[in-house]
This record gives C-alpha cells, structure tokens and sequence, in this order.
C-alpha cells in the first residue's frame, strides 16, 4: 500500500447555495489528508463513502483516522447546508458505522443528539440513515452506548416515525433500531405501556409485507410480551393467525422460532386460545405442522403451542384439538420422544375419555 498525501478542507457551508452545489463541494473540499491506494481496488476517496456498495473498512478507516466524524456530524445539523446535504452526511455516517471507531467517534463528538434530530425532523430517506445508525451503534455497540442513545431520546422519535412511515423500508430501518435498544430496561418499560406501539406490531405482521420485518415484529412480541397488560394482549389477537402461518415457513428457519414464541406469549390469554382453536384455518395448519411426515417444520413450537391450548384451555377446547385429530399426530410424535408430545397427548386424551365416562354414567 503507499500512502498519498492530499489536504483537508471544509469552507464555510454559509458559501453554498444550492442543493447541487453543496453536495459537489462537499464530495470535492472534504478530502482526508491521506488516502490508501491498494492495488486491487484504487484510492479510497470520499465518494467512497457515499456509495453503500464500497467496502466499509476502507471508507471508515480514512472517515475515523481523520478527523471525517465531527465534520460529517456537522454537516448533519440544522442549518448546515441544504437537506440534501443533510441527507448524504447521514448516509456516510451509516455507511461506516459498523466500524468500531467510528462508533467511538459518533458518539464521543456528540453525534447522538444529531441523529435523533434527524429522526424527529428529517426527510424519510434521513431518517431512515438515522435509524441505520442508531441500530448500528446499539446493535454493534455495549449496554453503556445503548443507554446512552436512550438518555439522548432516541425511543420516541422512533416511536414517532414508526407510526407515521409509510414505507416498508422506513419501518424496517426504525424497527431494527427499537429492537436493538428494547435491551435498556427504560425502553422495555416505555415499550410495554404503549398498547398504540404493539398495534403497530399487530399491523406489521398482519400486513403480510417483508417476512423479515414480520419476523422483527414477532421477535418484540415475544421479548416484551411478560411486561405487557392483557388489554394489550387481547388487542393483538388479529396477528395469531399470522402467526400460526409464518411457523409454516420454511425460510429462513428462524422465523418458524420467532412466531412460535411470539404465539406462546399471547396464549397465556384465554380468549387469545379461543380466537385460535375457533380459527379452522389455523388449526388446519397446526395440524399439518404436527405431521411427523412433515419434516421441513421443527415440532417444538406446534408442540408447545398445542400444549399451551390443552392446559389452559377448558374441555370445549380440548375437545376441539382431538376432533382436528391432533390426538394421533401426538401419538407419533410421543413414540419419538419429541419433548412436550406425550403431556399434551394426556392432557387431551385424558379429559376426553373423562367426558366419555362421565357420559356412559349419566345413560
């Protein structure tokens, strides 16, 4: 590698007038004093830095090595330059915000408060960046980065811009940020006495967009879901028939896991287990999960999930389970020694051979 030299500078944003020229002088004055040219990939410039598609590494090391985070972060604040120029700042800082001293920059030379304006007030594609970036530090970053964030207000322009986005991108982009900061104990408890937040979940995974942005949205469920009233649990019953579908999909595997335990949280709630056994649809397809033909879905959640319905639900809903014929797919599966199969099947049988009984008596 050889080092080339070249100057720093950045003139007075107060000279730029228009959009376009804000964001040609700024990709031509703001050069970091040394550049690194390999060999196989040319000089890592600053429009390097602008482009997603460049290798973080060799963008960020020349961003953090000198001196590029305070001045991206100025060029970020309110009245700086145009929005565009706005716009492309946060979107370098994304870029590179991966990389470790980076982080350690943005937040040393008080870049939090920077991008939770950004989030209150910027355009949607800002925003998004901003979401990006605040999920990279919190995600990438330790417990003292990610209280920190929250101490800065990041959670409620969150919120916000999760409420009003219209784009799919958008709400993935704020919702992998919530996600990442729901670790703080301040969030999860601001989290969890939000019924219009876990509306907005409902909305997401019902809404049958991103699987992967339902699958972010089942994962909430099922992390703040204890912390969480019945009223609340009660107001996301239209998701569990989402729920009972997404634990049909194949892939990626991790989803079948997420709505599994996002549905065992809600059937701690009696009328959630009504809502689902009245559903035939989604007993049809609980009853194909338990198929021990069925080898593409793990047994462990429909087999949880059918026991969660016996052992809380009455004999109206066991015998409901048995008439879905669930009884000789938990045979099978008992013989496999799959765990929580042969508790269900007594549970179900059980109470039916009772009901029998108790009939044969009363004649």
């Amino acid at each position: 590698m050889v080092l080339l030299q070249s100057s720093l500078s950045f003139s007075s944003r107060n000279q730029w007038r228009g959009a376009g020229d804000d964001v040609q002088r700024y990709r031509r004055r703001w050069q970091p004093k040394r550049l690194i040219r390999d060999r196989s990939h040319g000089p890592c410039t600053c429009e390097h830095i602008f482009d997603s598609r460049s290798t973080p590494t060799r963008s960020a090391w020349a961003v953090a090595a000198y001196g590029g985070v305070p001045i991206l972060i100025n060029a970020c604040r309110p009245g700086s330059g145009s929005t565009v120029l706005q716009a492309l700042a946060v979107a370098a800082l994304k870029n590179v915000a991966s990389i470790e001293d980076v982080r350690s920059a943005l937040v040393e030379e008080g870049g939090l408060p920077v991008l939770v304006d950004l989030l209150a007030s910027g355009s949607s594609d800002t925003q998004k960046s901003a979401a990006l970036c605040i999920w990279s530090l919190a995600s990438l970053g330790d417990h003292e980065t990610q209280y920190q964030i929250v101490q800065a207000g990041a959670l409620l322009p969150l919120l916000q811009a999760l409420h009003t986005a219209s784009g799919l991108d958008l709400h993935d982009a704020v919702l992998r940020a919530i996600h990442a900061l729901a670790v703080v104990p301040a969030a999860a408890r601001t989290l969890c006495a939000s019924p219009l937040f876990f509306a907005q979940l409902t909305d997401l995974m019902c809404c049958g967009g991103s699987i992967l942005l339902q699958q972010m949205a089942a994962d909430m469920v099922a992390e703040l879901a204890p912390g969480v009233s019945d009223d609340t649990k009660r107001c996301m019953a239209p998701c569990i028939c989402m729920l009972v579908k997404m634990m049909e999909t194949a892939k990626p595997a991790t989803v079948q896991e997420s709505a599994g335990r996002a549905l065992l949280a809600l059937m701690t709630l009696k009328s959630n287990r009504k809502e689902l056994v009245r559903d035939e649809k989604s007993m049809t397809r609980l009853l194909h999960m338990l198929d021990p033909r069925n080898e593409e879905i793990d047994k462990k959640y429909p087999v949880s999930v059918v026991l969660a319905l016996a052992m809380g639900g009455g004999n109206g809903t066991r015998r409901r389970l048995a008439d879905a014929g669930v009884c000789q797919h938990l045979q099978n599966l008992a013989e496999a020694e799959v765990p929580g199969a042969k508790k269900a099947l007594q549970r179900i049988s059980g109470n039916r051979l009772k009901s029998l009984l108790s009939r044969g008596w009363t004649n």
